[in-house]
């Protein structure tokens, strides 16, 4: 890819109104332009080689750890919530393109999945959060009652309520905006549901919770009008207070897109293409919290509360760990700074045990403690059960041998060896993980350090027909955390509630009062 690309005026202009530099824009080309870079599997994480099964002692202790840390406000949540809904409604989409008023008869009569999607829907409206809401809407709109109409028909009407802009507008809304629960007689979003997960995950001492909540521009005004309205009800019923910080991803993440056939993707006015580039953007907004012991998972994974115990007691003892791991490692890296007697000794013993890190025989205790002192994540990792997500392998790089959340897309499709070992797991990463993220002296660490850049995936797009090659950056639990210190531990499936589909906010684990 020659650099001179990128040399005309008003591609300059576009990359510095980004804030993007050149340099990186090049760098970024150069990985669209080069064959894929698979991960190198060795065998998968299983309970006693790379996963831990914590006892109930060991529970109690940890949990024990995280409510100090949590009394003394070190603990916040991470909430990436910007994405929008419109995978979940994928059959409904379709089932909108079919012809006519969408008489009840005809579609029941069909056999396509868009028109099975549709009968479903409408016979199971009752039992959705968002059915009084849509029923409001209707009736505002048309002076139509929503439960005649899914009885009787035709049910375009209730599609159009449901996804036109001047309805609910689901499908573009994000997740996190979106009618998820029933519970004490009032429907909740996935977003109130983490707020309501923080009391037990995040209070400190004084009745506060803190979360960090990634949204996109343009819906971060509904979080906030969501928030104002809704953290008064809570707080009466639960206490406390909340403190929310919303972000957005930064415009300097996005990624050029490129032209299959060599050079920059150019949209029909001659102008650069850019596209959001995954999940590690957010990185940026993990370290510009500045906050100390943070738990992330994503904004669908949400349960009613009669199973929220669950998650609250593993989600804390993972918090537990990394408080106590990076205790650890800052401890050891004080008495290394401080040239304790046999500090580079015990230092080394506890890098292999604690942290499957090899220091290199010649390190002195300055280079030893700057590969100790690194940010830690304590992933829990679920017995497989048919769910996707990616999973705990032992994987080989520059680095050498080390634990490593991988994705089937970061495997090379063509070895038989390779897809030999990700069919071997035992396990997958719910996106349940608490992390610690200051260094020895105090301070953030600078997360960019700690990034593997060879880490990215590229996909196959379209653009207004044409192809184009799309970035994606090292995934924020896969390469964006690769040099991190990192734990597996075995959590029960019980936490793992994830929303992909609209059909699955019928599952029982959403099911409220």
């Amino acid at each position: 890819m020659s650099a001179s690309a990128l040399r005309d005026p008003a591609d300059l202009a576009q990359l510095a109104a980004r804030g993007i530099e050149p340099a990186e824009a090049e760098r970024q080309l150069a990985l669209l332009a080069r064959p894929a870079a698979w991960a190198t599997l060795d065998r998968p994480c299983t309970v006693g080689d790379g996963i831990e099964r914590l006892d109930e002692a060991r529970l109690d202790a940890l949990l024990a750890t995280h409510a100090r840390a949590a009394a003394e406000g070190r603990v916040s949540a991470f909430v990436p919530a910007s994405g929008a809904a419109t995978r979940m409604f994928r059959e409904l989409l379709a089932a909108r393109e079919l012809p006519g008023a969408l008489d009840q008869a005809d579609v029941r009569a069909q056999r396509s999945e868009a028109a099975q999607a549709l009968a479903r829907f409408v016979d199971e409206m009752g039992r959705f959060a968002f059915a009084r809401a849509l029923s409001n809407v209707m009736r505002k709109r048309r002076g139509e009652a929503l439960a005649i109409l899914c009885h009787d028909g035709p049910w375009r009407p209730i599609l159009d309520a449901f996804f036109e802009p001047s309805g609910l507008d689901a499908a573009r809304a994000p997740k996190g905006l979106l009618l998820f629960h029933r519970e004490h007689g009032e429907s909740r979003t996935a977003f109130e549901e983490h707020l309501v997960e923080a009391v037990a995950l995040a209070s400190d001492r004084s009745g506060v919770r803190r979360l960090d909540v990634t949204v996109s521009t343009e819906h971060r005004a509904g979080f906030e009008r969501l928030l104002s309205e809704r953290a008064g009800p809570l707080a009466e019923r639960l206490g406390g207070r909340w403190d929310v910080a919303f972000s957005e991803q930064h415009p300097s993440t996005d990624t050029l897109a490129a032209d299959p056939r060599g050079g920059p993707f150019r949209d029909g006015g001659g102008r650069l293409l850019f596209r959001p580039s995954g999940h590690g953007a957010l990185l940026a907004n993990l370290g510009e919290s500045g906050r100390d012991l943070v738990f992330l998972k994503n904004v669908d994974n949400v349960a009613v509360d009669r199973l929220k115990p669950e998650t609250a007691r593993w989600s804390r003892a993972l918090v537990g760990l990394a408080a106590e791991l990076s205790a650890e490692v800052h401890d050891w890296c004080g008495k290394l700074a401080a040239g304790e007697v046999g500090a580079l000794a015990g230092a080394r013993a506890f890098a292999a045990a604690a942290l499957g890190l090899e220091l290199p025989a010649t390190a002195d205790a300055a280079q030893a403690r700057a590969l100790i002192d690194r940010p830690v994540r304590v992933c829990g990792m679920v017995a497989n059960s048919g769910e996707p997500g990616g999973g705990p392998f032992w994987v080989h790089d520059a680095a050498g041998l080390s634990r490593q959340i991988v994705e089937s897309a970061q495997v090379d499709p063509v070895s038989a060896s390779q897809q030999a070992i990700l069919r071997r797991a035992t396990h997958f990463n719910p996106v349940f993980l608490a992390t610690s993220l200051g260094d020895a002296n105090g301070r953030p660490h600078d997360l960019a350090r700690f990034v593997d850049e060879s880490a990215v995936i590229v996909t196959h797009k379209s653009h207004h027909g044409r192809e184009l090659l799309a970035l994606e950056r090292p995934g924020l639990w896969n390469g964006a955390m690769a040099r991190w210190h990192t734990r597996f531990v075995e959590v029960p499936i019980a936490v793992f509630n994830p929303v992909k589909s609209v059909f699955d906010l019928l599952r029982p684990e959403h099911q409220g009062d």
